[in-house]
C-alpha cells in the first residue's frame, strides 16, 4: 500500500451539550424537535462511521455516544472541549453545538476541506450573516489541544482560534441556526416544514 492508497480514520465528532440555558429556561439540548430531542436530531445526521464524544450530563441517546464532563460542571466550552480531547486519538474532530440541530449537514463539507489543506489547522463555518461558528468546524485535534490553555475553565472560545491556521467556509443560516430562546426553537420547527 503507496501513502497515497492510505486511508484516514473518521473524525470524531464532539457535542457540547453542557450548558445552562439560561434564556432558553433549561437544557435546550433536550428540547423536542419533531419527536427528537435537538441533540437527537444533530447527532443522528452525522456520518454512521463517525465516532460522536458528548460533553454534558448524561442522557440516553438514539445512537450510541460516548459521554464526558466538563471540569469544572459549567465551566464553559473551552473546559468542554479540554474533556473531549482527553478521550481522543483521531487526528480530525469536528466541533458541534448540542443546540445546533441542522450542523451535521455541512459537517462533512468542513472536514473534506480540511483534508484537502494540509497547511490548515482548522476550517470554521460562517453564518449567513458572516459570524464565526467555532462550535460548527473541523479541527486537526494535535492543534487544538495546543491551543487550549490550563485551565480551560471561563476562557472565550474565539481565543483558541488565535493561533490556529484557518480558512472560513460558509454554512448558511439553516446549518448554523442554534436554539437559544423558544423563539429559536419555533424557527427550527419551521424549517422541518414542507
Amino acid at each position: 500500500m503507496t501513502s497515497a492508497d492510505t486511508i484516514s480514520p473518521a473524525p470524531t465528532a464532539v457535542v457540547l451539550c453542557g450548558g445552562t440555558g439560561r434564556r432558553f429556561g433549561g437544557d435546550k439540548t433536550r428540547a423536542d424537535l419533531a419527536g427528537s430531542s435537538l441533540l437527537d436530531h444533530l447527532v443522528d445526521g452525522l456520518p454512521g462511521d463517525w465516532p460522536v464524544v458528548c460533553v454534558g450530563e448524561p442522557r440516553p441517546t438514539h445512537r450510541p455516544v460516548t459521554w464526558c464532563r466538563e471540569d469544572p460542571p459549567g465551566g464553559g466550552p473551552v473546559a468542554a472541549i479540554a474533556a473531549a480531547l482527553v478521550l481522543l486519538d483521531g487526528p480530525v474532530l469536528v466541533l458541534l453545538g448540542g443546540d445546533m440541530p441542522y450542523a451535521a449537514g455541512p459537517a462533512p463539507e468542513l472536514v473534506a476541506t480540511l483534508d484537502r489543506s494540509p497547511e490548515l489547522d482548522a476550517v470554521i463555518g460562517r453564518d449567513g450573516d458572516g459570524r464565526l461558528q467555532p462550535l460548527l468546524a473541523a479541527y486537526r485535534t494535535a492543534a487544538l489541544r495546543a491551543a487550549v490553555p490550563q485551565p480551560a475553565a471561563g476562557t472565550p472560545l474565539m481565543r483558541l482560534l488565535d493561533p490556529l491556521s484557518t480558512v472560513t467556509v460558509s454554512v448558511g443560516d439553516h446549518a448554523s441556526l442554534d436554539v437559544d430562546t423558544a423563539a429559536d426553537l419555533d424557527r427550527a420547527r419551521h424549517r422541518l416544514d414542507p
